[in-house]
This record gives C-alpha cells, sequence and structure tokens, in this order.
C-alpha cells in the first residue's frame, strides 16, 4: 500500500496578540477628559426615536406635549389633541364672550369690554402655534425636528452643549408662563367672583361660576402654552446652531485650519439653517401680524376709551400683552444671535487667512503662536462678539493660499443666518422692526389726541 505521509511546517514561536476594541469617539475640544460610558442616552446614536424612559433627555418634552394634549404619535392622540384644541381654543372663548354678564350692582360699568379684546389674538396664536406643531410631528417627529439625529457628526463640546440647552429650554418656559399665570389666576378670581354667568338651561350661581372659572383658566394655560412652546422649540434649535458655529470656530486653530474640512462644516450648518428658516418663517410672519395688530388696535381702544382703566376690567389685557411681546422676543433674539454668529465667521475667516499668509512668507516673526482663550460653556452673554478669538497657526498648515481666499470669498458670500423669505434675522432688522412699531404708536396717539 502506498502511504501518504504529510509534513507539517515547524510551528512558530508562541505568539500573544493583545487586541483592545475601542469605541468610535468625537474629537473633545473642550479639555475635559472624553467619558463614552457616561454619555447620556440622548446623545447614543443607537438610540432612534423610541418611547420615553426614565433616562431619555427628551422626556420633559414628551410629557409637556401630553399634558398639553399634543401628542400625535397615535390616532387616539391625534383625537385627543384636536378635540381639546376646538373645545379650549374656541368654544370655551365664545361661551365666555356671550354668557358673562355685569351685575346691576356692579361698581363697574362694563369690566369686560378689555378683556374680551384677548379673546381673538389669544386664540389665534394658540391656532398659529398648533398647526405648526402638527406638521412638524407630521413630516418630521420631534428628533428629527431637534436635529439630534444629525448630533453623532458634531464633536463632544457640541453634543455635551446642547444637552445642557435641553435642561434650560423649560426654563425659558417656565420664567414666562409661571409669573404669567399666578397674574392671570389672581384677575380671574376677581372677576369671576364678580360677574354674572347666565347660560340656557342652567341656573346661575357659584357652582356655575366655578365651572366657568376652571374652564377659562384651563383655557389660558392652553392656549398661552401652545404659543411659548413652539416659541421655546424656535430657540431651542437656534441655540444648536451657534454651539456648532463655535466648534467651527475652533476648526480655524491651528492643528486642524484644513480648509476642506472648515468649508463641509460650514456647509453642513448652512443647510441646517436654511432648513430651520423654512420651518419657521410662516409661524414667524403669522405671529408677528397677529401680535402688530392686536396690540396697535387694543392701544388704540385703551387710549380712545374714556371709562376708568383698573386691574379689573384690563387685566386680560395686560397678562396677553406681556405673554405675546416675551415669546416673539425669544424667537426674535434666538434668531439675531445666530445670524450675529454666521455673519462673524467671515471676520475670523479673513484674520486667519492673513496669519497663515504672513507666518508661510516669512513675514510672521512677530505673529507667535496664541492659544485661544478657554470660552466658558455656560457664558451666553448678548455681548459677546464671535471675531473676538485668537487663532493659533501651525507651521505645516495645509491649505494653499488660492484655497484659503476661496474660503474666505465663499463666506462673504453665505454669511447668513436665520432668513424669513430672503430676510435676514438680524439686529438690524430689529431696528428696523422697533421704528416701525414707535412710528406706529405715534401715528394712535396723535390719533388719540385729536378725538380728545
Amino acid at each position: 500500500m502506498n502511504t501518504i505521509t504529510t509534513i507539517s511546517p515547524p510551528a512558530p514561536p508562541d505568539t500573544h496578540i493583545d487586541v483592545k476594541f475601542t469605541g468610535i469617539s468625537f474629537p473633545d475640544n473642550s479639555g475635559e477628559p472624553h467619558q463614552p460610558k457616561n454619555i447620556p442616552l440622548l446623545l447614543q446614536p443607537s438610540y432612534g426615536r423610541s418611547k420615553s424612559s426614565m433616562f431619555d433627555e427628551l422626556r420633559n418634552f414628551r410629557i409637556s406635549l401630553k399634558w398639553c394634549a399634543l401628542d400625535h404619535s397615535s390616532f387616539y392622540g391625534k383625537s385627543i389633541s384636536y378635540t381639546t384644541f376646538i373645545l379650549l381654543t374656541i368654544i370655551v372663548p365664545i361661551l365666555t364672550t356671550f354668557a358673562v354678564h355685569v351685575p346691576s350692582t356692579s361698581p363697574e360699568d362694563d369690566p369686560f369690554s378689555f378683556n374680551k379684546l384677548v379673546q381673538l389674538p389669544e386664540s389665534g396664536l394658540a391656532a398659529i402655534g398648533f398647526f405648526t406643531l402638527s406638521q412638524f410631528f407630521k413630516k418630521y417627529g420631534l428628533r428629527q425636528l431637534l436635529f439630534l439625529d444629525a448630533l453623532e457628526d458634531d464633536s463632544l463640546y457640541v453634543r455635551r452643549g446642547y444637552t445642557r440647552e435641553l435642561d434650560k429650554a423649560f426654563r425659558y418656559l417656565a420664567c414666562i408662563l409661571l409669573p404669567s399665570f399666578f397674574v392671570a389666576l389672581a384677575h380671574k378670581i376677581i372677576f369671576f367672583s364678580t360677574v354674572k354667568i347666565s347660560l340656557p338651561y342652567i341656573s346661575p350661581g357659584v357652582p356655575l361660576n366655578s365651572i366657568v372659572f376652571f374652564l377659562v383658566l384651563a383655557s389660558w394655560v392652553y392656549r398661552t402654552g401652545v404659543f411659548l412652546l413652539v416659541c421655546v422649540l424656535f430657540r431651542l434649535t437656534c441655540e444648536l446652531q451657534i454651539l456648532r458655529f463655535e466648534g467651527l470656530h475652533k476648526l480655524f486653530e491651528g492643528w486642524d485650519s484644513d480648509s476642506s474640512v472648515i468649508f463641509e462644516e460650514h456647509v453642513r450648518i448652512r443647510k441646517q439653517l436654511l432648513v430651520t428658516s423654512h420651518r419657521y418663517r410662516v409661524f414667524i410672519i403669522a405671529c408677528l401680524f397677529t401680535i402688530t395688530v392686536s396690540q396697535f388696535v387694543a392701544l388704540l381702544l385703551v387710549l380712545a376709551s374714556k371709562s376708568e382703566k383698573t386691574f379689573f376690567n384690563s387685566g386680560d389685557l395686560l397678562v396677553c400683552s406681556a405673554v405675546q411681546l416675551c415669546g416673539f422676543c425669544l424667537c426674535l433674539l434666538g434668531a439675531a444671535r445666530i445670524t450675529h454668529r454666521a455673519q462673524g465667521i467671515v471676520g475670523i475667516a479673513t484674520r486667519w487667512n492673513m496669519v497663515v499668509t504672513g507666518t508661510s512668507a516669512g513675514l510672521g516673526g512677530q505673529c507667535k503662536s496664541q492659544a485661544p482663550a478657554a470660552a466658558d460653556p455656560n457664558d451666553s452673554s448678548e455681548f459677546s462678539d464671535s471675531s473676538d478669538n485668537f487663532i493659533s497657526v501651525s507651521p505645516h498648515d495645509p491649505s494653499s493660499f488660492q484655497t484659503r481666499q476661496a474660503l474666505v470669498g465663499y463666506l462673504q458670500h453665505n454669511n447668513g443666518g436665520i432668513t424669513v423669505f430672503g430676510f435676514a434675522l438680524d439686529r438690524g432688522l430689529l431696528h428696523t422692526l422697533f421704528a416701525f412699531e414707535f412710528s406706529l404708536v405715534l401715528w394712535i396717539l396723535s390719533k388719540v389726541v385729536v378725538l380728545y
């Protein structure tokens, strides 16, 4: 028999291979040690549009939407949402307008004359906010609306900052809603303890006044909360873009001053700014028109009336005006801040180009590399200039002069922030709006003087 003999090669010496797997991490420019185990659930890419859990940073938003009857995640939630909207935004204001009467024994002539002026603008702003949120949740969902899915491409500094902004969002809402609620509560207690409510087939008295009181209070909270919630969402979106521009500023530092990287990051931020402008432009224009008309009609009627103005007969008008102006100013200031940051990036890029060009040409002997001052992540000063940043230059900069010059030219022609049909919401537009509103006030005052 033939025998097949297999000769195996000599065994190599024992080799120990130590394989360590590390997760993908983003560069941390904040100076803090990277701790992948402590990344919140919101910042993990695997966390999608799931239900609320104990460690979900969006849990507060989802709870607020459910309490405001704005949960559109199911057919049952949509039915409750639309029913609540019709009841508290349309039926209850109409009921209070026609069912409330002044008793003959009341010392006031007509306490409801000024208060009924606020029903239409409050319901109008609530309707604008409600249908805006309905379209958002129908097309995007909460995570995509807040650009949480795009956070995977951001640095850890931006993602941690956005987590802090999520916590601060409800502080803005509480700072406006709670003081207004207590003032409105005091006014409605005094108001409904004096007026008489008459409904067909229902005997008037304290029980009826109490029921209508709670309905009116619930209607005010609902309408005010819906309007302010959209304003807070818009402000939160603007704060995210501000954090991304701060991350873009860090790319101009010498260790990563690559023109192609800066260009790609700016294009991504610019695209998100255009998406944000497109989503909220109808809301901003509708709110501006509604608030302007309601405020000046109320101002004209109040100044033209010769009756005595007291907290009893005009308390609702006071609270409504304060809420409208605070909510809309929250939107305008957020848009102006992000637009200012977008315009300031041109100055930083121009200075960076000059320093790098001078250094590479041998003229930068005196241009010492300066480390940028550590920015306080909690500092949200409105007066901070985005161009006041130090630029450190690497001796081996990967960008040529032509590439840097092209990048500066691109930034000069694409420095817009939040826009409304092509008009940038910057500080110049705020000054223009102030001048326009002040001119209307002077015109109304002149008409009042003529009437008197």
